[in-house]
């Protein structure tokens, strides 16, 4: 069975695998976002996770769909206590870089990003990159996805596409706070997906309005639109 994997806008994504608790939506900026095709209440989903604080990663939005889905929550280890203590919260696996988490589908693994992280200024831990692992997709051949959370270039991207080896891998290429469309290409080009995307960019006027300059030497791309869904490893 392929996985489904619908592009929220922004850094947002819905991931299926088509079987029980295989739903997990990842960083959902839904509220406040003149570019999102869905709202809270659209979204079905067994696992929700956080990247970093900030607040077109990490809302209320957010939230309610994990509230409404009694999902279990994914992020930082202080992601997870503000979720549990500020939210109400309860279901959540923390982890931070170099850990994983198990999961009904496969596994979320932490990797480093370079970017700060903070919730109306308060500290919300590092910032995240996650290795998702659909391990019933595609036929049980299993589907790997590198979402860089937002973070600038680093040469561990390489270390992470030698080991993750990730079928996708979607990277931020807004120019003003993570990578330019072009460092972003780089950094598909050390982590070697097989199909890279960029995100992250567009959404506001300060950041990055084209992509175009989004093209990593040997490594195949697709540029997705909000609300837009694409079946992969059918």
């Amino acid at each position: 069975m392929t996985l489904q994997i619908t592009f929220l806008g922004h850094s947002g994504f819905l991931f299926d695998d088509g079987q029980d608790g295989g739903r997990l939506c990842v960083d959902p900026f839904l509220t406040g976002n003149d570019l999102a095709k869905h709202r809270p209440a659209d979204i079905r989903c067994d696992y929700m996770a956080f990247t970093h604080g900030h607040a077109d990663h990490f809302n209320p939005g957010g939230w309610s769909i994990a509230r409404d889905n009694d999902a279990t929550c994914i992020a930082n280890f202080e992601i997870c206590n503000y979720l549990d203590n500020e939210v109400g919260l309860e279901k959540y696996l923390a982890g931070n870089p170099g850990g994983r988490v198990e999961t009904d589908f496969g596994y979320v693994a932490f990797t480093q990003a370079h970017h700060s992280s903070s919730y109306e200024g308060r500290y919300m831990g590092v910032a995240c990159g996650f290795v998702i692992h659909f391990a019933r997709a595609a036929g049980g051949k299993g589907v790997t996805v590198y979402h860089a959370g937002d973070t600038a270039l680093f040469s561990d991207m390489k270390l992470i596409g030698e080991m993750a080896h990730p079928d996708i891998a979607l990277l931020p290429a807004d120019g003003r706070y993570n990578m330019s469309p072009k460092l972003a290409a780089r950094a598909a080009e050390l982590i070697q997906p097989k199909v890279a995307v960029p995100i992250h960019w567009g959404t506001f006027p300060v950041l990055a309005q084209s992509a175009d300059d989004f093209k990593p030497k040997g490594v195949e791309t697709n540029v997705l639109s909000p609300g837009q869904t694409w079946a992969y490893g059918g």
